[in-house]
């Protein structure tokens, strides 16, 4: 067995004497091994002087380390949540290209039934020969069906104030004109299964036989052409018809001169559906 005091000069040899991270060979109590036990045992903390067996010097944490750590470890779990929900949301449909007369549901707080999916993803969905329209179509887009089967003047009209829209950055989009009547069918099926009735459902989707968008008298514009209509749109003989439905406007060219006619709370009070 090597003598406490060889052992310690055998250490001191290999340690440099103006080491400051680890503790000085004097400042050490040394303990044989063939003496160790679990209550002998004293591990010295670097930095920590121990004098006697005691440390003299213990350092501790500050608290503000402690604090930022844990607001980095808070933070990073905040960011792992907030990309596994946006990750998930990223893949939710969104509702894309709704007929306006779907939109009425949407304008009481409700969700059209199939208006959660781009039209052509959608079970049994019309066509653009239909009436179908895509994403940023205009009322210039004499190739959609939807926007070259409406009624001339009707057409023409739009035109007009659409011209004069622009001169204030405001573009007409068209939601939905012309359809056909296998497509304002299916619209009034989706709609009595929604509503469950086909009374309800009336409120917003008119059957073929009835419907001013199969006759192309009826086109269903956007936001922004919405707004500006409501205010101009008289003076083109464009006028919103019902209530509820504040994107449906039909030609009404006595109103050039008289004004809008009053408009119908919703389509089950307007006497041409109740053909």
């Amino acid at each position: 067995m090597i003598p406490a005091g060889a052992h310690r000069r055998q250490i001191g040899n290999r340690i440099r004497a103006d080491n400051t991270t680890l503790p000085g060979l004097d400042a050490m109590t040394y303990i044989e091994p063939a003496r160790l036990t679990a209550g002998s045992l004293r591990v010295p903390l670097v930095g920590v002087p121990i004098r006697d067996g005691r440390m003299t010097g213990r350092r501790r944490i500050p608290r503000t380390l402690v604090a930022g750590l844990l607001l980095v470890i808070a933070a990073f779990a905040g960011a792992r949540v907030y990309q596994l929900l946006a990750s998930s949301s990223s893949t939710a449909a969104s509702p894309i290209d709704v007929p306006g007369s779907e939109r009425g549901a949407l304008a009481a707080g409700g969700e059209p039934r199939g208006a959660l999916l781009p039209r052509s993803q959608r079970r049994g969905a019309p066509a653009e020969a239909d009436g179908a329209v895509p994403n940023g179509t205009t009322v210039f887009h004499d190739e959609i069906p939807g926007v070259a089967n409406l009624d001339p003047s009707l057409l023409r009209a739009l035109r007009r104030a659409a011209t004069d829209a622009a001169g204030h950055g405001v573009e007409f989009f068209v939601n939905s004109g012309w359809r056909s009547p296998e497509y304002q069918e299916h619209l009034f099926r989706e709609a009595v299964s929604k509503y469950g009735s086909e009374r309800e459902a009336a409120r917003w989707v008119a059957t073929p036989s009835t419907s001013a968008h199969v006759s192309g008298d009826a086109v269903d514009v956007g936001f922004a052409a919405t707004a500006w209509l409501s205010k101009h749109g008289a003076e083109y003989g464009l006028c919103q018809i019902y209530r509820n439905e504040l994107w449906h406007y039909e030609l009404r060219r006595e109103a050039v001169d008289q004004g809008c006619p009053p408009m119908y709370d919703d389509p089950t009070q307007d006497p041409r559906m109740q053909q």
